[in-house]
């Protein structure tokens, strides 16, 4: 297992933002994910878990705690017929890939999704009206005591954007699923098609965790940000992005402080002008390991 000390975390995270973690642990099989938390227990310090550092905005000042790395090393997928179990570090891109070339359909929605299958799982991640929840049938998961658990679909409890893991902290080691033979090509091609949407409308060329707030019931969170007036609205370095008005993108420099300030106006004004109020989808993480609310 790989353990480095003062790691910085914006050198992790989707959005390049984050002092330093005093652990940073990588374990790449799953008997060292147990011996990680086991680290992380022996010396009285939180831990985090962390794939591909999407959705997730650590503070300036760090993370006095362990965070975990689940990608290298657990990242198997086998697949039998229309069954596939992978494992909680694979890219969802490279599974999306995968699966296509075995002719199964039904995750076409989550090749462009920059994230680990642990985090999806976790947090029921959807795009393009497809959701984990669609094609999973269970997860396998490690408790706060270390206990492997298999979870069904239903005791999973995924709804939008949460999950029984999320609420309970469990480890997410691996996920099996059902789906749907089809034409390698017809595949390829919504693959493609999607990821082309998502390069035309998402600021990819500027750092960000991702949506930063959810779409709140019955509208939508870039319009309303928009249609308040917020379109390139900047604090510092944190911009409500000119392309997508639903991303905070980091513009060079921004800082977790700016960020924060940023969403709270954002939040603040679109709740004055329409009566809304925006949730935010991006973890905020202190450097307690605690979750932040706006």
């Amino acid at each position: 297992m790989i353990v480095r000390e003062q790691e910085s975390l914006a050198n992790h995270t989707t959005f390049r933002i984050g002092g330093p973690a005093a652990f940073y642990l990588i374990p790449e099989k799953e008997e060292e994910v147990k011996e990680a938390i086991q680290f992380a227990k022996d010396r009285g310090l939180p831990y985090y878990l962390l794939g591909k550092g999407s959705n997730v905005l650590f503070s300036d000042s760090g993370f006095d705690g362990v965070v975990l790395e689940i990608g290298k090393g657990l990242e198997q997928i086998h697949i039998q017929g229309t069954k596939v179990t992978a494992q909680a570090g694979i890219p969802l891109s490279v599974m999306a890939m995968k699966l296509a070339g075995e002719e199964l359909s039904g995750f076409e929605f989550a090749g462009g999704i920059p994230g680990t299958l642990g985090g999806a799982i976790t947090m029921n991640a959807g795009a393009y009206g497809g959701e984990i929840k669609d094609c999973i049938e269970s997860a396998v998961v490690l408790t706060h005591q270390g206990e492997r658990v298999t979870l069904s679909a239903q005791e999973l409890q995924l709804g939008y954007r949460t999950s029984v893991i999320q609420k309970k902290s469990y480890l997410v080691i691996e996920g099996t699923f059902s789906f749907k033979k089809g034409e390698r090509e017809e595949i390829l091609a919504a693959m493609k098609k999607m990821n082309q949407s998502r390069r035309e409308k998402q600021p990819l060329e500027y750092p960000s965790a991702g949506s930063t707030f959810k779409r709140p019931e019955g509208y939508f969170a870039g319009k309303l940000i928009d249609d308040a007036g917020l379109r390139g609205y900047r604090v510092g370095d944190a911009q409500v992005s000119e392309k997508h008005c639903g991303f905070v993108v980091n513009r060079g420099q921004a800082t977790s402080v700016d960020v924060c300030r940023l969403m709270r106006d954002v939040r603040d004004r679109v709740k004055d002008q329409f009566g809304v109020e925006l949730e935010p989808e991006v973890r905020i993480v202190d450097s307690d390991g605690k979750l932040v609310t706006l």
